[in-house]
């Protein structure tokens, strides 16, 4: 800490002047420090707010939510049913609030894969949720909550199924997404759609438990 100068004939009041000149100082210097750090911190607070997911953005997927596409060159675009070939690959994408537009993608939990198949090869239950083929499941795995990101060839059979490729669980999204292969306990949750004017929408909520097994 500086203080005001003084010499070895200064009298006992300079003393005391120049040591109340140089508190003073510091309680100043202390004062402004202060200052700064609450108003960065106020400032960092209002990026946070700032950057806080929309409200809704964390909701599961609600009927008459609409798909949008949650990667690639048409990220956040609809989903429409020019957009899904028979026989896949599939795609993923999140729901939308077409009331106030927020995608809810807050959540990993939300992200869906949506398919298109042929209507023959769906069991019954699936093709009761179907709209033309088109089906969707959710994108996170039941053994352990990796994403499903393979749309290949099955390991005990010769057709293309949903993998995992964490722990090598596949799904046939034919049957309802039942696991074919691998450790998972349980298959994907599945999510109802409806088609309006070639765009596609939830119709329902999850049928199934999303996400991975809890441990224990």
């Amino acid at each position: 800490m500086s203080s005001a100068p003084f010499n070895v004939n200064s009298s006992p009041s300079d003393i005391a002047e120049a040591e109340a000149d140089a508190g003073t100082e510091q309680t100043r210097r202390t004062l402004l420090l202060g200052a700064l750090a609450t108003t960065a911190c106020l400032g960092c607070s209002r990026s946070a707010r700032a950057g806080e997911d929309p409200p809704g953005s964390d909701e599961r997927p609600q009927k008459g939510d609409l798909l949008v596409f949650s990667e690639g060159d048409q990220e956040g675009k609809l989903i429409t049913a020019a957009d899904l070939h028979v026989g896949g690959p599939p795609v993923h994408a999140w729901p939308k609030d077409p009331q106030t537009s927020v995608v809810r993608s807050a959540s990993r939990l939300n992200e869906i894969l949506v398919i298109r198949l042929d209507p023959a090869e769906l069991d019954e239950k699936t093709r009761a949720r179907a709209v033309d083929g088109i089906i969707a499941y959710s994108a996170i795995c039941a053994h352990a909550g990796c994403p499903v990101t393979a749309w290949v060839k099955s390991d005990v059979g010769d057709k293309e199924v949903f993998k995992c490729m964490c722990h090598n669980s596949e799904y046939d999204p034919r049957a309802g997404a039942q696991v074919v292969f691998g450790p998972a306990p349980r298959r994907l949750a599945a999510l109802p759609l409806a088609l309006a004017d070639g765009s596609l929408s939830v119709a329902g909520n999850f049928i199934g438990k999303v996400g991975g097994a809890q441990p224990g």
